[in-house]
């Protein structure tokens, strides 16, 4: 089985968190006690590798009238996976092609294993995995049914009840999973970068293999005959128990003890000891933290090897089958789950971490999930495969792009758009404020002009700066933004609006932020309160005499001195930004290389936040406000 994404609903602070993916890699980010390591947990508790405890319940308000302000523990768990079936287990256990599986836990910490589809009207069918051999041939009797298998075993008498139940359903819901699909489950292979002791790393590391031997055909039917006598022997054991409880209880009308029985769980670690000096072996306990961390990166490292020869093997030819002989079911899949990788490592190592994630991720069979505080990291990965966990009212939010927008706008694209504007992961996950302006011009002249205006620079105030470039996907990942109550602002020139085809023209900004425009989208240059006069573009806001002073330092005039009248009559041509380049390149042997490049090299001039407009100072006075 193949898990594509699980839900976690009743897990610690996981009351209701929806559709996590298990990709090529999934990264968890976000800050301390956001959830990473409940999610961590709750995907083992669904694979059956994480036990849960009383603890582990949510606070939900409490229902009682009157205790409305109080909490208490919610009455049930549930971990729902969303699963692709290969061929071999659609065909072992009578299942479609995708199914989903839940993990439940009642308040008395119960669990069972669940699959969602028809529901048999006969009550007797929605649980098959707790009856003997015995009682299952004579079910099968009673409703007239039989195995096509000429040598049936128990698991064929559940797949054919099961089949009659769909026939003779009263529609979906859950019901109990069959037995053995338990073994299918992926395996999980976590390391802890946390706690960085090697021989944690070692066992699960040699876990995995153990598991894969216990799967080997040629060893599971003769373990699996013995595990299944014994647990048959303690049954028919447990049987005399249960009907004198029942004896003794009246009022009991099942009693019933389902014995656990597993060689599977018979593998306890491999301590690691190490020596610098032949014959003077050491524990790694013993040993310093960067000896304990290169050799924890070793043994991550040589998973990767062991997982991808599983992988050769499972590709390999096919053996022949000896007629009457145990079909080898395929590999399941194998998670890996890394909790903090980068701990203790320098960038370096932390580089060499991700190319090692990016090579487990790489083999068919594996998928990878990494919890992680790394910029370099979260900034490795597409921003697709990245989900963002958050802390609020002591629940989990979980913030993803990745799936659809009402059919409109798929994320994936709008993860490609952030990329190509400059805007990393790590930017769109944790920036408090986003501030996108028209272009290049922009965008190099706002964080000098911000910086001169408010003391910081854009990056310290929690600032991201983008540049639309003209391009309606920028807006369509404002929308986005908007959406996810991001704090956002738009700053334009004025006269975009105006321009053939613009994307800032006022009905395409209703499109994208609806009527309150102008909660998101500020104009440069239209005309105050005050009734100053309107000017069209940034480089208008600024006085002729700042100007001249500033071109006179920075674009000598070949033949004189700039003057402000210069400058003054070309605000009468109507676009006072190009002729202002154009005047600057023809008359000044260090012209400029263009209008970003004016703008650029006219607010490195610059020395006093008053020499900024107000307009702008305005603009950036709020900005930084909103990224508080």
């Amino acid at each position: 089985m193949y898990l594509n994404k699980f839900s976690v609903i009743g897990f610690r602070s996981l009351q209701d968190v929806r559709d996590i993916p298990v990709s090529k890699p999934t990264i968890l980010a976000g800050h301390n006690d956001g959830g990473k390591s409940a999610l961590l947990d709750a995907l083992g508790l669904l694979v059956g590798s994480h036990n849960m405890l009383d603890d582990d319940r949510s606070y939900v308000r409490s229902e009682t009238p009157g205790e409305e302000d109080t909490f208490e523990r919610c009455m049930e768990t549930l971990v729902i996976g969303d699963f692709a079936l290969d061929d071999w287990e659609q065909h072992e256990f009578d299942l479609p092609p995708s199914v989903q599986l839940r993990r439940r836990v009642d308040a008395g910490l119960n669990l069972s294993l669940e699959f969602w589809g028809p529901v048999p009207e006969d009550s007797r069918l929605t649980d098959l995995a707790q009856y003997l051999l015995p009682d299952l041939k004579a079910l099968a009797a009673e409703l007239g049914v039989k195995p096509d298998s000429p040598r049936p075993r128990k698991a064929d008498f559940e797949n054919c009840l099961r089949a009659h139940g769909r026939q003779h359903s009263k529609g979906e819901g859950w019901s109990s999973a069959p037995s053995g699909l338990q073994r299918r489950m992926p395996r999980l292979l976590i390391f802890d970068g946390k706690a960085a002791r090697p021989d944690d790393a070692v066992k699960t590391a040699l876990n995995g293999k153990f598991q894969a031997h216990m799967g080997d055909v040629s060893l599971q039917g003769k373990l699996q005959a013995v595990e299944d006598e014994v647990k048959e022997l303690l049954r028919i054991d447990a049987k005399s128990l249960c009907d004198h409880i029942k004896e003794r209880c009246p009022d009991l009308t099942e009693v019933f003890v389902d014995p656990d029985v597993s060689f599977q769980r018979g593998f306890n670690g491999a301590p690691l000891r190490i020596s610098r000096i032949k014959g003077a072996t050491v524990g790694l306990d013993r040993s310093g933290l960067g000896s304990n961390r290169r050799v924890s990166l070793a043994v991550w490292e040589w998973t990767s090897e062991l997982l991808a020869a599983e992988e050769t093997k499972a590709d390999g030819p096919t053996p022949p089958v000896e007629e009457g002989s145990e079909v080898e079911p395929p590999a399941v899949q194998t998670i890996v789950v890394y909790d903090e990788p980068d701990t203790h490592l320098d960038y370096h190592h932390q580089r060499k971490v991700m190319g090692l994630i990016r090579h487990q991720a790489a083999i068919p069979h594996v998928s990878v999930v990494v919890a992680t505080h790394s910029m370099n990291l979260i900034d490795g990965v597409d921003i697709s495969d990245v989900v963002h966990l958050k802390l609020e009212d002591l629940r989990t939010i979980a913030e993803r792009i990745g799936a659809k927008e009402s059919g409109e706008v798929i994320d994936v694209h709008l993860g490609r758009i952030a990329a190509a504007l400059g805007l990393r992961n790590s930017v769109l996950l944790h920036e408090r404020c986003f501030l996108a302006v028209e272009g290049d011009t922009e965008q190099r002249a706002f964080p000098l002009l911000f910086r001169l205006c408010e003391g910081l620079s854009l990056q310290a105030a929690g600032i991201a700066l983008w540049a639309c470039f003209n391009n309606e996907g920028a807006l369509h990942l404002a929308r986005y933004l908007v959406k996810q109550k991001r704090t956002f602002r738009l700053v334009v020139d004025a006269d975009s609006r105006t321009l053939p085809k613009s994307i800032f023209k006022d009905h395409k900004l209703r499109e994208h932020f609806g009527p309150d425009v102008a909660d998101y989208v500020t104009f440069i240059g239209e005309t105050d309160e005050s009734g100053a006069d309107s000017v069209a573009e940034l480089e208008a806001l600024f006085s002729d005499d700042l100007w001249a002073t500033v071109a006179n330092e920075v674009w000598p005039k070949n033949d004189g001195t700039w003057l402000s009248s210069d400058f003054a009559e070309l605000r009468k041509t109507k676009k006072f930004s190009a002729a202002v380049e154009e005047m600057l390149q023809t008359g000044s042997d260090a012209g400029p290389g263009g209008k970003p490049d004016m703008m650029y090299r006219f607010s490195m001039a610059l020395t006093d936040a008053q020499q900024v407009p107000e307009q702008l100072r305005q603009v950036f006075s709020q900005v930084r406000k909103l990224a508080e």
